[in-house]
């Protein structure tokens, strides 16, 4: 991973860790609405790729009563692309957590678990359209994954070998 500052314009503004870090937390706190153990470490990847990527946002925000997996089965184009997609956001997803880490936003259990920290993210979604609508589909996207709850599904479902 390039060093901060010579990373594109671009890069920097749209994948910072402290944005990354927002919808990741989102999604956790959305799971643990559904299961109060926390969002496995696994799935937690599975975000950003979801939320950050303009295609698979719409789909899943124009859909928010469907289930996950009858969305992403009508809407093929989400899939297409995927696992690459997941392994390019590998490194700002880590950057995500690091923050979160380091300003106490998250917990991480025995089980492996990562819990959000309540009281430490405003719970008020604001920003610009684009940033409020990441951060709302986080949230579908997390509770989706806990009512799921079976993560060799999911995977599959996306196209990738765990």
């Amino acid at each position: 991973m390039k060093r901060w500052d010579q990373r594109p314009f671009e890069i920097r503004h749209l994948f910072n860790p402290a944005f990354c870090g927002l919808v990741l937390f989102r999604a956790l706190h959305g799971y643990e609405e559904i299961d109060g153990r926390g969002m496995p470490f696994s799935l937690s990847l599975l975000v950003l790729p979801l939320c950050l990527h303009k295609d698979s946002r719409e789909v899943i925000a124009n859909n928010p009563r469907s289930y996950l997996l009858k969305t992403v089965e009508g809407n093929q184009q989400v899939v297409v692309g995927f696992a690459a997609r997941a392994t390019q956001m590998l490194p700002y997803a880590f950057e995500g957590f690091g923050l979160l880490m380091d300003k106490g936003c998250i917990i991480v259990g025995e089980e492996g678990r990562i819990r959000a920290v309540p009281k430490t993210v405003r719970k008020t979604v604001n920003g610009t359209a684009e940033t409020v609508a990441c951060q709302k589909v986080a949230r579908i996207v997390g509770k989706e994954f806990a009512r799921i709850a079976d993560r060799a599904t999911l995977y599959s479902t996306f196209g990738i070998r765990p």
